[in-house]
């Protein structure tokens, strides 16, 4: 068993002071402030008591205590999001490490960066099975760009600038640090490291031009951004240059808020439902510039819309990470490129006159009747709801959501503002929503933050209810409540009509669940109640949950749930 050192009560605030003697629990503190740690999510665990004691040295740091670690886990990742900085999460090891696996395959699939640090049982004890005992670099292999264990008190400040210059560089994404105990506990002294260089790819002039040539040449041209890699600047960037040269943009799956929704450019996004004249402008374009997409699952609607490993029109890929490039789609020409660099370089980039530059305004007017509210049986009309958002809400409005058929409203009828947004797990999963909002008000206590939630979507991380209530950030909640996990019960009267199991739900009362939390609630069944409900939640200090009652049979926009599987 190893000895637990006693604190060093001298060692207060001594930052980078040489030859102090300080634990290892301390030292870590110290690297994190210097990489610019401001906030950090977890839940607090023995297994990493001398980090938190670390901490305490440093009060403009705040540790956000957490219900469950995969809310946690969830949050950090839409602090990354927002802010561009890594976001950290602090979960004790075992259970606290599973649990917060949700939220780093959403950071990798997303290309966000985070920072997992994970109690680990002492140096002396691993490889027994000991209590709560995980070997962390197989766990996260395949969700994770980096798994490292320190175990060396002395290389605490080399492995935490390890990780943050990992977490960001190229395409980025999650890197977990598992903390053996004992070591967290051993004296030694610093070696402070400033904070970590962000390293981005940047553009090959050569076949930066060599691939513009031939889309400026196209007869159809068209573009998709998306990814995780992009920030203000670049979006601009693209906009300003697609609005002067006339040239739609598409953005990918739950990357809309790449471009204001309401910009002339904007053609729409692919996602699951797309519009058919969008498919119908990607499949018919000569040259396609892709910026920031790798082109996945969703994006393609399983790789239907373009087929692999060669398209039929040309393709110029630009992505941060070299390893994507080639993975699914052979491209004519390859740039291993970051956003930020490659579309300040279109700013220098002149089309030719032989496409026709009224495209953009009539992709643009096929995004606005797509988008118009549809009208679906029942009283509770979601569309008619979800489009009268933009005009309740500001245009810098956040807007959160997890996975179901309820998301299919949100992205199709609420036009997003501009970077950033839109908060949406692009790894399609469950309980995002009320987590990410919770943290975008924590970031942007000014903004109006909205989550959309399905009634399965919201119970997953109910509890981080508390949570909001805590730090006082309050978002306004609208749970679509159906009583029935939609998306699966659709797929099974897809697939095998009308044999159902498994996917009816039973649902406490959302509006005393709300109010236990002293945070006001509404219960909507018609469309005409929305908006007295709503002008409620926005007056509200303390945020506000309102539930839309949705009839089982109004499954998507297009399809009642009745007519799946004829």
């Amino acid at each position: 068993m190893y000895c637990k050192a006693t604190y060093n009560k001298e060692s207060k605030n001594a930052m980078g002071t040489p030859n102090q003697l300080l634990n290892g629990g301390q030292i870590l503190a110290n690297a994190l402030i210097r990489q610019g740690a401001e906030l950090g999510f977890g839940v607090p665990g023995e297994s990493f008591l001398p980090l938190l004691n670390g901490l305490v040295d440093h009060p403009k740091f705040q540790f956000v205590t957490c219900r469950q670690e995969g809310g946690a886990a969830y949050m950090a990742e839409a602090y990354a999001k927002l802010t561009g900085k890594p976001g950290i999460v602090m979960v004790t090891r075992g259970p606290g490490a599973s649990n917060a696996m949700i939220g780093i395959h959403t950071a990798y699939q997303d290309s966000t960066p985070m920072v997992l640090l994970v109690g680990q049982v002492g140096t002396d004890m691993v490889e027994r099975e000991a209590f709560q005992e995980i070997d962390y670099r197989r766990m996260y292999s395949e969700c994770a760009k980096w798994v490292g264990s320190i175990d060396r008190v002395d290389r605490i400040d080399e492995f935490v600038s390890h990780a943050f210059h990992v977490a960001q560089a190229g395409r980025k994404g999650p890197v977990v640090l598992a903390l053996p105990e004992d070591v967290l506990y051993m004296m030694g002294s610093e070696h402070p490291v400033a904070a970590a260089h962000i390293v981005q790819p940047g553009l090959d002039q050569e076949a930066f031009l060599q691939a513009m040539s031939h889309f400026s040449a196209a007869k159809n041209p068209m573009m998709i951004a998306g990814g995780g890699n992009w920030s203000k600047v670049p979006c601009d960037h693209l906009k300003k240059w697609a609005n002067r040269e006339g040239l739609p943009v598409a953005t990918s799956f739950r990357s809309q808020d790449l471009i204001d929704n309401l910009d002339p450019c904007f053609a729409g996004d692919l996602g699951i439902g797309a519009n058919p004249a969008l498919v119908k402008r990607i499949k018919e374009a000569d040259v396609l510039l892709v910026i920031g997409e790798r082109l996945g699952e969703m994006t393609t609607a399983g790789y239907s819309i373009l087929t692999p490993p060669q398209i039929k029109a040309k393709l110029i890929h630009v992505l941060s990470g070299p390893e994507e490039l080639g993975r699914v789609y052979r491209p004519d020409f390859a740039i291993n490129c970051s956003p930020d660099h490659f579309c300040k370089a279109l700013t220098e980039i002149s089309m030719g006159g032989q496409y026709d530059r009224q495209a953009m305004t009539t992709a643009h007017t096929e995004y606005l009747t797509f988008s118009a509210p549809v009208t679906v049986p029942g009283d509770l009309q979601l569309a008619q709801i979800m489009s009268s958002l933009k005009e309740l809400i500001p245009r810098n409005a956040i807007v959160t959501n997890g996975a179901g058929n309820f998301a299919t409203w949100v992205h199709r009828f609420y036009p997003y503002g501009d970077m950033r947004t839109q908060l949406a797990p692009a790894n399609g999963s469950m309980g995002y929503g009320l987590p990410a909002a919770i943290a975008a008000k924590l970031v942007h206590p000014d903004r109006v933050v909205i989550a959309v939630c399905g009634d399965g979507d919201f119970m997953m991380n109910c509890q981080e209810l508390a949570t909001a209530a805590r730090y006082g950030a309050y978002p306004i909640i609208l749970v679509v409540n159906n009583s029935m996990l939609g998306t699966i019960r659709m797929h099974q009267e897809r697939e095998f009509k009308s044999r159902v199991i498994a996917t009816e739900l039973t649902n406490p009362d959302f509006i005393k669940f709300a109010d236990s939390f002293g945070i006001p609630a509404f219960r909507v069944s018609k469309t005409e109640e929305f908006a007295a409900a709503f002008s409620e939640a926005m007056a509200s200090n303390q945020g506000a949950l309102i539930e839309l009652v949705q009839d089982q049979e109004v499954i998507s926009p297009s399809k009642l749930l009745s007519q799946l599987g004829q």
